[in-house]
């Protein structure tokens, strides 16, 4: 099978891409590279805006998954622009030139922050979408466009992806369990700014495995999927962060606890994932913390400013290197 990887340079597509080589899918990356290259070095990286491939580009694939995009809050917030063209018009496009090139399958790379603010309940994929933020309104209008193109000839699945969080040759370190891991590192200090608020996590490796069941299910199958290793109160994550950290330094970690408001507050269910893609997430926040300590040589520098997509995103606009 041949599949193309939009956006694979990046975080997840870092991880993602070398588990694909390795179960012999010919796989290509287009991306622009906005976060460099740190993907093994056989692999097929084509630097280029995705807004300029067309159906000749994409007849040769039989799968597209789209992980471009502005991938946070801060980034969508700093660019409202250019967060709902990336994330809204984007992925929209591309669906709709891979289904005019015959591709069988388009994977969008959603995410939970749709639900925006909701109650003490599990939402499921039925449940309504609330957030009045760009970065969640813009990811549930790419998510919209994609499926609107689904058929019995062009399968569209989404992931609703809960906060990615573990290590990946392309490291971040402005995602919630990997922002604390470094905090506690480098200043022994952990700061909770809103300790009661839910958030679903999702360990790297678990979204790694979860691309893989979406890339193998039945071709019949289309649809939205929450994918989450489990929730979490924001205050549990950092008392779970803390208690790794420690027993791995051996010192003691501080705790600080603010009661900032937040207007973000959503837990999820994964039922309708585990039975129709057979997604089994394997990973807890222990896990993830000590992932990123198995990896402390690879990431180097905890405080690399590359390691920040919005700090990366700034001085890109800044130097007017990006369109």
């Amino acid at each position: 099978m041949k599949i193309l990887v939009a956006g694979g340079a990046g975080y997840i597509g870092s991880a993602l891409v070398p588990s694909l080589v390795e179960r012999g899918y010919e796989t290509d990356v287009v991306d622009q590279l906005w976060f460099g290259n740190n993907l093994p070095k056989e692999t097929n990286v084509i630097k280029k805006d995705l807004f300029e491939l067309n159906k000749k580009d994409l007849e040769k694939y039989e799968q597209v998954i789209f992980l471009a995009g502005l991938s946070n809050d801060p980034m969508a917030e700093f660019s409202p622009k250019k967060n709902f063209i990336y994330n809204g018009a984007l992925p929209s496009y591309l669906a709709f030139q891979s289904k005019k090139a015959g591709v069988e399958r388009f994977i969008y790379a959603s995410s939970c922050s749709i639900y925006g603010y909701t109650l003490n309940k599990l939402y499921d994929e039925e449940s309504p979408v609330t957030c009045g933020y760009p970065y969640g309104i813009s990811k549930l209008q790419g998510e919209q466009g994609c499926m609107q193109l689904q058929d019995e000839n062009f399968s569209v699945i989404a992931l609703r992806q809960g906060t990615v969080s573990g290590y990946s040759p392309r490291m971040r370190t402005d995602l919630i369990v990997n922002a604390m891991f470094k905090n506690s590192m480098l200043e022994k200090k952990i700061t909770v700014n809103n300790p009661s608020i839910w958030r679903p996590i999702l360990d790297i490796r678990d979204c790694v495995n979860a691309y893989l069941r979406a890339i193998q299910i039945d071709h019949s199958i289309s649809g939205s999927f929450n994918v989450a290793s489990g929730n979490y109160t924001v205050g549990q994550i950092g008392d779970l962060v803390k208690e790794e950290v420690e027993k791995k330094i051996g010192e003691k970690i501080e705790l600080k606890i603010n009661n900032a408001q937040d207007f973000r507050n959503y837990k999820v269910s994964i039922d309708k994932a585990k039975t129709t893609l057979g997604f089994t997430p394997k990973h807890s926040i222990e896990d993830t913390v000590d992932n990123l300590f198995d990896n402390i040589d690879n990431i180097g520098d905890l405080d690399n400013e590359n390691y920040s997509n919005i700090k990366v995103f700034e001085k890109l606009e800044k130097a007017g290197t990006k369109s």
